[in-house]
């Protein structure tokens, strides 16, 4: 029972989600990997976990109380920091790739570039305010800054489609994530107009 609880705990979490970072610098540093050829995979993996990240509560909402959506909510902010650090991964590839700072500026307001450095800055505050310490100052505040993430999520979407020719791999991650929050505002809403019914006819 108790090496279940280690492999169960965070820390051995932290190292599940950090192992694609760790192959992906090891073949860097090793020469079998350029860092263009990074970019697109640092980029998905932020979004991936982004997007888990926000699926867990429309989950709750569908689901109720199940053990596994409880599992999945102490791990929340680990999804979102992770999503953070392999945008900053990505950030660095690009930066490399790039060689130096006059290109990027050249390019900065384009919009597929653009998008994604607003979307990286929108994710700075949630990262930072990520912590217990956070929560407990910033109070009801808190809930509202982490909803920056919807900002994220929209400028992660625009930066994917406008970079990329196709749609396919953006829109494979971003639909169910549209229609999981689809169905948790039906789901809300038709609790809301239950309880207002009741109410009418006491």
């Amino acid at each position: 029972m108790k090496i279940l609880r280690k492999l169960n705990s965070l820390p051995v979490f932290w190292i599940l989600l950090s192992i694609p970072a760790i192959l992906m610098v090891r073949g860097y540093l090793a020469g079998d990997i350029i860092a263009m050829d990074m970019l697109h995979p640092t980029g998905e993996f932020s979004a991936r976990f982004m997007i888990v990240a926000m699926i867990i509560t429309p989950l709750s909402v569908i689901f109720g109380n199940r053990q596994w959506i409880a599992w999945m909510m102490k791990r929340r902010r680990s999804f979102g920091l992770a999503a953070f650090g392999y945008g900053m991964l990505h950030l660095i590839f690009y930066i490399i790739d790039m060689e130096a700072l006059e290109p990027i500026l050249a390019e900065f307001w384009a919009p597929g570039i653009w998008t994604g450095w607003a979307a990286l800055l929108v994710f700075v505050p949630l990262a930072v305010t990520s912590n217990n310490l956070s929560m407990r100052r910033l109070k009801q505040s808190w809930k509202h800054l982490q909803r920056l993430v919807y900002i994220a999520a929209l400028l992660t979407l625009a930066h994917w489609l406008l970079i990329h020719d196709g749609v396919g791999g953006a829109l494979a991650h971003f639909i169910p994530l549209l229609l999981l929050e689809l169905l948790r505002v039906i789901i809300i809403y038709g609790r809301r107009n239950n309880g207002l019914t009741q109410r009418e006819s006491l």
